[in-house]
């Protein structure tokens, strides 16, 4: 804990860091949610791929894979709404279909079509949501998924989000935190981003500093589990689509168990597995990663 708190002084003594400056604001709607403007980066060109981020994370999750896929691919990194530079309403709708409503009203306003949709943890939640829902309508829209660590079935959460989930601890917590003790104890209090530097810390804290970041982050964990997540569930055999899942085997925040499940339920699924990582390969492992996307990309 010393060592946290010495961590969370340098940062304050620091200056704070810039803004890329790259990327722009996408207005989309949806329905019971109004106008929301996703902040999205894009490079290179060729199919499109999308990028939707884990829990509490943003598109600088992404910045170790973003560079091998844009040399074959127009790659699209998404902030999710309530987090990154997104906007943050104080609407109560931050559920998985909320967003999944969200990212298929991007992909509309965008004109995008044979989409590859890679998502982390909770952005792989999002993904298959909305797989799910297009597949209804367009089937033409999603043509891979790449699942990462992904949210895919009701589970028992971590302690750190049980007690988010607590509608006493949870805001009160975050209201005395600071945003870079709150991002330096995410990050490492798993084992997945021990090595997590300073650059780091103060780009995850970032959004916690925007009105109704720390809300939003609380909303997200109280609706994480969809209520028709067993209608969810129960659809995803119906998913046709290639689909790469890439699991870390020591991944205590959503096990293997997890991936492996879904990747008998799927119909076209490979499953990798990591030996080193825990739950972000995309940062723990990135060549690796990096390399099983491209490859799963060039197959199909």
């Amino acid at each position: 804990m010393a060592g946290l708190f010495a961590i969370v002084s340098t940062l304050l003594a620091a200056p704070g860091a810039q803004a890329s400056g790259r990327g722009r604001f996408v207005e989309v709607t949806a329905k019971g949610q109004g106008v929301v403007r996703l902040y999205v980066e894009e490079s290179g060109q060729g199919d499109p791929v999308v990028l939707l981020h884990g829990l509490g994370a943003s598109t600088y999750e992404w910045r170790f894979i973003v560079p091998a896929l844009a040399r074959r691919h127009r790659v699209l990194n998404v902030d999710l709404k309530g987090f990154g530079r997104s906007d943050k309403p104080e609407d109560g709708r931050y559920g998985p279909i909320d967003q999944a409503a969200l990212v298929k009203a991007f992909l509309h306003r965008e004109g995008l079509t044979g989409v590859t949709l890679i998502g982390h943890s909770l952005g792989g939640g999002v993904a298959l949501a909305t797989t799910l829902d297009l597949n209804r309508t367009d089937s033409s829209a999603i043509k891979r998924l790449v699942l990462i660590d992904s949210a895919a079935y009701p589970q028992p959460l971590t302690g750190a989000l049980e007690l988010l989930r607590d509608p006493i601890i949870g805001p009160v917590g975050l209201a005395i935190l600071l945003p870079e003790t709150i991002a330096a104890l995410a990050l490492t209090s798993d084992g997945s981003m021990s090595s997590a530097t300073l650059q780091d810390i103060r780009a995850y804290a970032r959004p916690l500093y925007d009105a109704g970041g720390k809300e939003a982050l609380i909303a997200t964990v109280q609706q994480i589990v969809p209520p028709n997540a067993a209608q969810l569930t129960r659809a995803y055999p119906s998913i046709q689509q290639p689909a790469l899942l890439i699991w870390c085997r020591k991944d205590d925040v959503v096990p293997l168990a997890i991936g492996e499940r879904l990747a008998r339920a799927l119909p076209n699924a490979s499953l990798h597995v990591l030996d080193v990582c825990t739950h972000v390969p995309i940062e723990e492992e990135p060549r690796k990663t990096s390399g099983l996307i491209t490859r799963f990309l060039a197959r199909h």
